[in-house]
């Protein structure tokens, strides 16, 4: 498995490194990234598609958040330069990880869903599957602080040879705070719902208030999960942890 870790400091110049990975993944070489991305907010398929589009990316230029559209459905996520992204890529085809449960786009969900929970809990965060009502992103495989904000969400991208498990997890209450006020604006030029007060955040939850052992909990959670048949290569694009 490659590890890639650091970021390009341009949102699509830093995209290149996951869609790399991805295809890497293809090629059947599984890889991973646990990282910041530089500040953005970036626009899933049916965002594009509504009228208020256009405006939307206008009050995210004008807040300072450069707009970018990914590459798979849901709605626009924020990121704030301190908010953290894990992107898992891995080959598809030949029966690989049908006996893990990743041989399927629910089984995928599942494992990342559990992946996602067991290193946050191993931080002392008291998280649970879910998400409040009008959440940013909604979807069905989110995490929780209990009883809270929503912490982390989840998405896939499949092509015939290869997958890509990837999501976003809110660390601090600060980084929170930037999610709710930009998410706001944007959802509402979209005509989405949202509550800002649905955001939470790992701090919520019970854990630490610092984005590093998060990234290196979830790294090594999936790095030793059942998702790697082989020891890290460590990659780095800059100097950024």
């Amino acid at each position: 498995m490659r590890v890639l870790r650091g970021h390009d400091p341009g949102p699509e110049a830093d995209r290149e490194h996951t869609a790399t990975l991805l295809a890497n993944a293809s090629d059947g070489t599984p890889g991973l990234r646990v990282w910041t991305p530089p500040r953005q907010v970036a626009f899933g398929r049916r965002d594009v598609r509504e009228p208020g589009f256009e405006r939307a990316t206008r009050i995210a230029a004008e807040r300072g958040f450069e707009p970018i559209e990914r590459d798979v459905g849901g709605r626009a996520v924020a990121y704030s330069g301190d908010t953290l992204a894990f992107a898992h890529a891995f080959p598809l085809g030949d029966g690989f990880g049908d006996d893990r449960g990743l041989g399927s786009i629910p089984g995928r969900y599942e494992r990342a869903s559990e992946t996602v929970l067991g290193a946050l809990r191993g931080l002392g965060a008291d998280v649970s599957r879910g998400e409040p009502p009008e959440s940013f992103c909604p979807g069905d495989h989110s995490v929780r602080a209990a009883d809270g904000g929503k912490v982390a969400g989840i998405a896939q991208q499949v092509r015939g040879d290869a997958a890509l498990v990837a999501g976003c997890v809110v660390v601090t209450e600060g980084d929170a705070r930037r999610l709710a006020d930009i998410t706001a604006p944007v959802y509402d030029a979209l005509g989405v719902p949202f509550d800002p007060e649905t955001v939470g955040s790992v701090a919520d939850a019970g854990g630490p208030e610092d984005s590093n052992p998060v990234a290196r909990a979830l790294e090594d959670a999936f790095v030793g999960g059942p998702w790697s048949d082989s020891d890290p290569q460590i990659d780095r694009i800059d100097r950024d942890g």
